[in-house]
């Protein structure tokens, strides 16, 4: 059993660079756009895709992914209709669903992580489910070789840290700032430190969200984590169409990919 998210990782950071991780949340504008959507992020070099699974109650969540999200909603998207994105396009790139952890648990941990997996979905992300609470969900994904990612931020102590990445598989997912999630106009500057800190705890890969919305800010990063996780930027981008998509994901991908870490 091996990670999809970190073999897609590993390819870009022996090459010097960083995976570009692009996410886009599941029904926005409609069902079929946001699969091509995907389709659009793969064609400009993305290397994971984050779906995600639309939630009636997104407190960790920006504005940028709450309005999508409740657009969503109000069309009648549901897990069903992300576990058919996910099949639509986990052939080209590995797949994470980002989602909270209540719908999992009303699906049925078990059911959710056999239909991920029979998707063809490489795992979760879990913002708001700790490793210590996740009992059942790591079970789960072991048992259907998935992906386990959860969160860590400026505040997690060096005994959560290594909590953390003991519990994840794939990488783990550094915040870099304390707050909801949504483009900003400079990267904190704690997120170098949080990866240092989480690598030294024991992270084999750490990728860096939270506010990356330019190529600025992706090669910035690229520079010292593993991988760069875009969202809001990409889907107000998409709210201009997929060709505005498809040029903001270009820009990003190649900062990624380019970004040099020092010798």
């Amino acid at each position: 059993m091996s990670s999809k998210s970190a073999a897609a990782l590993d390819r870009r950071t022996n090459d010097g660079g960083a995976g570009f991780i692009g996410y886009l949340t599941v029904g926005y504008p409609d069902l079929e756009t946001s699969i091509e959507a995907g389709h659009a992020l793969v064609d400009a070099g993305v290397d994971i895709i984050e779906l995600g699974l639309p939630y009636s109650d997104p407190g960790m969540d920006g504005p940028v992914i709450q309005h999508t999200g409740q657009l969503a909603l109000d069309a009648g998207t549901r897990t069903r209709h992300v576990l058919r994105a996910v099949e639509a396009l986990s052939g080209r790139v590995p797949v994470l669903v980002m989602t909270y952890y209540n719908p999992v648990h009303r699906y049925g941990v078990e059911a959710f992580a056999r239909d991920l997996a029979a998707a063809g979905g490489a795992g979760l992300i879990t913002p708001d489910l700790i490793p210590d609470e996740a009992a059942a969900w790591i079970d789960a994904a072991r048992a259907h070789d998935l992906d386990r990612v959860f969160l860590v931020a400026p505040s997690s102590t060096e005994a959560r840290l290594a909590s953390t990445a003991a519990a994840c598989r794939g990488f783990v997912y550094a915040a870099s700032t304390m707050g909801v999630t949504g483009e900003r106009s400079t990267v904190d500057g704690t997120a170098e430190g949080l990866v240092a800190r989480t690598r030294a705890a024991g992270a084999e890969r750490v990728c860096v969200g939270l506010g990356v919305s330019n190529a600025g800010h992706a090669r910035e990063v690229g520079a010292y984590a593993d991988g760069v996780i875009v969202g809001s930027a990409l889907l107000r981008a998409l709210g201009d169409g997929i060709s505005s998509l498809r040029h903001l994901a270009t820009e990003l991908a190649d900062a990624a990919h380019t970004a040099r870490r020092p010798a």
